[in-house]
């Protein structure tokens, strides 16, 4: 039955500044990444770069309230809530760090990273593109709790954790916001005003941290010299083609190739993973016109001058909790479309401190988590912990990375001996990082299908895994030939053994 859908609900002010703050902190670290770490100068990167982002995060905002307005209108309904969309966050650091830091360092040029990236994500969203047509069957064979619990050990570990350190660093200013937050989106409790709990979080972290100014505090981090230097810079820009550049970067295409690759898959799993978590709040979008979308607008953005792709996010569950519907989704396409074109980010940037914001990434994180055990059957718990732990790793793995490369040096040169001695296996954690997502969804799977007694199926996933893993799309850091050879081989001894146990009898699955 069509049913006319409204543009705007009451709970879309919270959905707003919830997500949109959300997409408003990842615009501000991918503003920092390119200007202090490769060097763009200001005239690129907010003149051409960050008009390029805002008009692809536009365009996907924009497209998933379409899709969720549709699917309102064909059942019937008022409360379908668009898939949340942004930046991808995994994106921004490897391409940043892994792909544009090295080529700057070694041609002294940050307009060459800019283009090394660019053609990037071009490869990346072709790849996303191209999986989309087997994304129905692919969600079809896997259990739900996989793809949740490979979810949850991203929410827990990439979207959760870092942002509980730095509240812990700034506690005053975190905490409190973080209470007005969990008080409003998971106590109920309504403001005076009815003004909305995310912005009453900011607007109260932000005050405190000008009154730590004023006062000499100690806390806050805010500059009033670079807010008056950002309102000198207000203006306007249009996004605009650079196929130029974009062609540029093909020098690097058999550099990018071998890693642009496996994060389409990545992207590819953890965009199905989302639309699934919004299946399981009620809310049945097509897998492949969602993860299609994402490619198509990635590779927009690219062909603009945006070297970061455009994600389906984690966290509908969420918003869709504290009301968001349609008008979340526009309205924060809206608001990057208009802080990037006319130049506002800096201004943001000097004024809000980030602290104030990421207490919603928290609630998010705790959100995702959950609903990997409450959508899924009890039984089922067990492949959720063991989807978890390779994300754990990958976390892990960064964080070591970052800690000795921050003394000048690296795990080979200390020594993974040395490491293993004082109870940090290096070697295991590098194995486990290599295409967590996917190995997360593998072991879930295998989890499931032999709580579920079926352990053929659980043989022909760990065939799956073993032919992934010799080709390096999981537990290696790039694509080629034999780069897991023992991995595979183990993957394949396993599910021999799978295929052996479906001859032998089983006891009977417990009750729920």
């Amino acid at each position: 039955m069509d049913k006319s859908v409204s543009w705007w609900e009451p709970g879309d002010w919270n959905g707003f500044f919830g997500l949109g703050t959300n997409v408003l902190v990842n615009l501000l670290v991918l503003t920092g990444l390119l200007k202090f770490v490769i060097g763009i100068p200001d005239e690129t990167l907010f003149g051409t770069i960050l008009p390029a982002i805002g008009l692809m995060l536009f365009l996907g905002n924009m497209y998933y309230a379409f899709m969720a307005r549709r699917l309102g209108e064909k059942e019937g309904r008022n409360d379908v809530t668009a898939l949340p969309s942004g930046p991808s966050v995994p994106h921004m650091f490897f391409v940043v760090f892994a792909i544009m830091l090295p080529i700057k360092a070694s041609t002294g040029a940050w307009q060459t990273a800019w283009q090394a990236g660019m053609i990037w994500v071009f490869v990346e969203g072709i790849m996303l593109f191209l999986c989309s047509f087997i994304a129905p069957a692919i969600r079809r064979l896997t259990p739900r709790a996989a793809l949740l619990g490979t979810l949850a050990g991203i929410s827990i570990t990439f979207i959760s954790m870092r942002p509980a350190f730095e509240i812990a660093e700034t506690p005053i200013i975190g905490f409190v916001s973080l209470a007005i937050i969990f008080a409003a989106w998971y106590g109920g409790v309504k403001f005076p005003g009815k003004i909305p709990g995310g912005l009453l979080a900011i607007a109260v972290g932000t005050a405190l941290a000008w009154l730590s100014y004023a006062f000499d505090w100690g806390f806050g981090n805010v500059n009033p010299g670079g807010v008056s230097g950002s309102v000198a810079s207000l203006g306007f820009n249009f996004a605009w083609f650079e196929l130029g550049n974009l062609w540029a970067g093909r020098e690097f295409l058999a550099l990018v190739l071998v890693t642009a690759i496996p994060f389409g898959i990545y992207d590819f799993i953890e965009a199905m993973d989302n639309v699934e978590s919004a299946s399981a709040a009620g809310d049945e979008y097509s897998v492949r016109e969602a993860v299609s979308a994402e490619g198509i607008i990635s590779l927009i953005g690219t062909l603009l001058g945006s070297p970061f792709a455009n994600a389906v996010y984690i966290g509908h569950p969420g918003w869709k909790s504290i009301g968001g519907r349609v008008g979340y989704s526009v309205a924060t396409g809206v608001m990057v479309l208009v802080l990037t074109w006319l130049s506002i980010v800096p201004l943001l940037l000097s004024i809000i401190p980030v602290v104030a914001i990421i207490p919603i990434l928290l609630y998010i994180g705790a959100l995702i988590g959950a609903q990997a055990f409450q959508a899924t059957p009890k039984s089922h718990a067990p492949a959720i912990i063991l989807a978890l732990v390779p994300n754990l790793a990958a976390w892990a793995k960064v964080q070591i990375d970052g800690s000795l490369g921050a003394a000048g040096t690296n795990a080979a040169q200390v020594g993974f001996d040395k490491m293993a001695q004082n109870g940090v296996l290096y070697q295991g954690m590098d194995v486990l990082a290599g295409g967590a997502v996917v190995t997360g969804l593998l072991w879930g799977a295998m989890v499931v299908f032999l709580i579920d007694r079926k352990p053929s199926a659980a043989g022909v996933t760990s065939i799956i895994a073993a032919i992934l893993a010799f080709f390096g799309f999981i537990h290696g850091s790039a694509v080629g030939w034999s780069v897991s050879p023992t991995m595979a081989l183990s993957y394949g001894l396993v599910a021999i053994l799978f295929f052996a146990f479906a001859t032998m009898d089983a006891e009977p699955q417990a009750a729920e």
